[in-house]
C-alpha cells in the first residue's frame, strides 16, 4: 500500500541493504537472493504505535473498569512504585514481542528505566522513539539536578541515533497535571536546541481539562504552548477533551496528535474528535496506550475502531473512512514520529519496514476490497511476516530475534511475584 495508491495487485517488490530498491509489476531481472512467497496474502507498510507504555504489558488485565485517576492512584501508581530495570525489560520484551506478532515495526514510548526499554529494542530490532517521561509536584526545582531530566540528557547523549537512526530520544513532560511551569520551560528548551521531539499527554479527560483551566485561566495545550512546549516536532496523546481553539494552536505549531480509541473508551475518558482534528489540517495518528488499559497491543484492532466509533458518534458513515483509518497507522504515524521519508509507504527508498497478512483465513474470505477487509476484519494474529530494515523479526509464528520462552519464565520466576508478591 502507497500513501497515494492505496491497492496494487500482484507486484514484486525488491529490497536490498534494508531499503526498498523497486516496486514492478514483473519480477526484477536477474534476482537470485531469498524470494517470499506473496501469493494469497497481502503486503503493507508497517504499523506505528505513536503511544505507548510497554513495560506496563506486564500489568494486563491487573486493574479492569475503573476511570483514569481511581485506576492510576489506586492501582497502577503502587504497583509501579515495585518496579526496577529487570521488571522493565521483560515487559518491554514482551510488549515488543506482541506488538512485531500483530504487524507493529516502530513506536513511541514514554516511560522510565528506558536503558531497560532500549535494551530490549537494541535486542529486538524494532523501530522506537523514547522518552523518559518527566513530572514535578513541587516549586522545587533545578534542571541539572531533577532526576528525570538527569536522566533525559544522558539518555541523549548515549542513545540517540543509535544503529543509523533506528532508535531515536525525545523529550517528555508526562502531563500539564502531573508538572507545572517549571518543569515545561526547561524540558521545552532542551527539546528545541537539540532537535529532539516532544511526548505529552494531553486533555485526557475533561476533569483535566478543566482543571487547568481553573487553576491557569487557559487549557492545557494553551498553558504548555505559553512555555514553549510545542515549539518542536511534537505529539499529543489523547486530545479527548480539546477545544477548537485548542485544535487552532495544534494545527499552528504542527502538532500531531496520538489517537488512543480502545483505551480512551475502556477508562470512559471520552472520545477524541478526529473528523475536527483533521478537518483543521492536524495529523492523526494512532496509539494502543498501555496494555493495562487497552488491553493489548494490536494496532489492527485500534485501526477498526477508529473507523467506526467516528461514524456512530457523529451520524456519518464517511467520518473516517477505511483508506483513512490505514492512514492513521502507517503514512500518519510515520509523520508524527518524524520518519515520514524512510517508512509508512511501500516505495522506492524507502525502509523495507514491512508486514505480510495471510489473506486465505475464514474472515477474510472473500475479499471484495483490500482496505475494507484490511480495517474492518483483519486481525493482528493474521500478520506472518514482519521486517524492519529488511530483517525478518517475526515468521510464521516464530520470534526471530526475541527469546519469548526466556522472557516469560523471567515474568513467572522474578517480575510477578516481585510486584503482587
Amino acid at each position: 500500500m502507497e500513501d497515494e495508491t492505496p491497492v496494487r495487485n500482484h507486484v514484486f517488490v525488491l529490497v536490498s541493504g534494508g531499503t526498498i530498491v523497486s516496486v514492478t509489476d514483473a519480477a526484477p531481472a536477474g534476482f537470485d537472493g531469498e524470494r517470499i512467497d506473496g501469493r494469497g496474502k497481502v503486503l503493507l507498510p508497517g504499523l506505528i504505535n505513536c503511544h505507548t507504555h510497554l513495560p506496563m504489558t506486564v500489568l494486563r488485565g491487573y486493574a479492569d473498569d475503573f476511570d483514569l485517576q481511581t485506576w492510576l492512584n489506586k492501582y497502577i501508581f503502587p504497583v509501579e512504585a515495585k518496579l526496577d530495570g529487570r521488571c522493565v525489560r521483560a515487559g518491554a520484551l514482551l510488549g515488543i514481542a506482541e506488538a512485531v506478532a500483530s504487524g507493529t515495526t516502530s513506536f513511541t514510548d514514554m516511560y522510565y528505566f528506558c536503558d531497560d526499554i532500549l535494551s530490549a529494542v537494541e535486542e529486538s530490532g524494532v523501530k522506537a522513539n523514547i522518552s523518559r517521561g518527566t513530572s514535578l509536584f513541587t516549586d522545587d526545582f533545578s534542571f541539572d539536578t531533577h532526576v528525570g531530566c538527569t536522566e533525559m540528557r544522558r539518555l541523549h547523549r548515549d542513545w540517540h541515533g543509535r544503529d543509523t537512526g533506528r532508535i531515536r530520544i525525545e523529550a517528555s513532560i508526562h502531563a500539564e497535571y502531573t508538572s507545572n511551569p517549571k518543569l515545561w520551560s526547561a524540558v521545552a528548551e532542551f527539546a528545541a536546541a537539540n532537535g529532539l521531539g516532544m511526548h505529552v499527554h494531553l486533555s485526557e479527560t475533561r476533569k483535566e481539562h478543566q482543571d487547568c483551566i481553573a487553576k491557569y485561566g487557559m487549557s492545557p495545550a494553551a498553558v504548555l504552548d505559553r512555555s514553549g512546549v510545542w515549539n518542536t516536532r511534537a505529539v499529543a496523546a489523547h486530545c479527548v477533551c480539546v477545544s477548537d481553539a485548542d485544535m487552532e494552536l495544534l494545527a499552528a505549531r504542527g502538532v500531531s496528535v496520538a489517537h488512543n480509541p480502545v483505551s480512551n473508551l475502556k477508562l470512559a475518558s471520552g472520545i477524541a474528535p478526529v473528523p475536527a482534528l483533521m478537518g483543521k489540517g492536524i495529523n492523526v495518528a494512532l496509539g494502543t496506550d498501555s496494555v493495562a488499559s487497552n488491553n493489548n497491543h494490536d494496532l489492527f484492532e485500534e485501526i477498526k475502531t477508529a473507523a467506526l466509533i467516528h461514524k456512530g458518534v457523529s451520524g456519518d458513515p464517511r467520518a473516517v473512512s477505511a483508506l483513512t483509518a490505514l492512514r492513521l497507522a502507517t503514512v500518519n504515524g510515520a509523520r508524527a514520529q518524524g520518519r515520514d521519508f524512510e517508512c509508512g509507504r511501500i516505495a522506492p527508498g524507502m525502509d523495507a519496514d514491512l508486514i505480510l497478512l495471510d489473506f486465505d483465513r475464514p474472515h477474510l474470505v472473500p475479499c471484495h476490497n483490500v482496505v475494507s477487509n484490511l480495517v474492518y476484519s483483519a486481525r493482528g494474529s493474521d500478520v506472518v511476516l514482519t521486517m524492519v530494515r529488511g530483517r525478518i523479526l517475526y515468521r510464521d509464528g516464530e520470534f526471530l530475534t526475541i527469546d519469548l520462552e526466556a522472557v516469560k519464565r523471567e515474568l513467572d520466576e522474578y517480575v510477578l511475584p516481585k510486584l503482587f508478591g
